[in-house]
């Protein structure tokens, strides 16, 4: 069965990062430009699109008016060292990632579809370390990304202090998943770390941010597509209505 809606591959030539970023944008069926659109930008674009199933996510949730009016971009890194260079909190590329996002990103969206150019309509989305970008990003720009997906984001000591110190981010919109088996989780650089105590103690202290925050456990859940998958549904519903 294919999709409904409409795939278009965009490039952009970026200047922070010295290369061609291609954005995957999926519209709805029902896409017209006499309409207004949330943007849902997702780091580990592919993995969205072919693990995730986003894009009949989409098909079946705007047929069945579930979700208002959302296009889906998805960017995809190189390789898994390229991802962690540009994901991860202390990566190389991590500023003029971000950098990306924000001035080139948004700009080129805001132009290329019929946007509502406010943060409130801008999600950021991602797992793992794909989420903890998608955190760090909207909390240094609580202005341009009013919402967040993370699903079992990477939590450091970089990652808890810089939202125990962030100010003015009352108007972010967090939907937050771990689940409760990811006690002893590969990385990239070859070590593995338990990722439930740190998004625990994140909890305690988007808590205390005065954020509006959707936080849940998922039961015997690891740290694979499997589970992500499965919620992908609730977190859509849950943002984009």
């Amino acid at each position: 069965m294919g999709r409904k809606g409409k795939m278009i591959d965009k490039e952009i030539e970026s200047s922070y990062l010295n290369e061609t970023i291609v954005l995957r944008i999926y519209q709805p069926e029902s896409f017209s430009p006499l309409y207004k659109y949330h943007v849902c930008i997702m780091q580990d674009g592919n993995d969205y699109y072919q693990l995730g199933r986003v894009a009949t996510q989409s098909d079946r949730l705007h047929s069945a008016e579930e979700i208002d009016n959302t296009v889906f971009i998805g960017i995809q890194y190189q390789d898994r060292y390229d991802r962690w260079k540009k994901y991860h909190p202390d990566g190389d590329q991590n500023e003029a990632y971000t950098k990306f996002l924000v001035r080139e990103v948004v700009p080129f969206l805001d132009e290329f579809l019929p946007t509502y150019n406010m943060g409130q309509s801008r999600t950021l989305m991602g797992d793992s370390l794909a989420g903890t970008l998608a955190l760090m990003t909207a909390f240094k720009y609580p202005n341009t990304f009013g919402k967040v997906i993370m699903q079992s984001p990477y939590v450091n000591d970089t990652v808890l202090e810089t939202v125990k110190n962030a100010d003015s981010v009352q108007t972010i919109d967090i939907y937050h998943t771990i689940g409760t088996d990811e006690t002893d989780v590969g990385l990239t650089n070859g070590n593995n770390e338990d990722f439930v105590k740190p998004n625990k103690e994140l909890k305690e202290i988007l808590d205390s941010k005065g954020v509006t925050y959707h936080y849940h456990e998922l039961e015997g859940g690891e740290h694979t597509w499997k589970y992500w998958q499965k919620d992908l549904p609730n977190a859509l519903k849950t943002m984009f209505i």
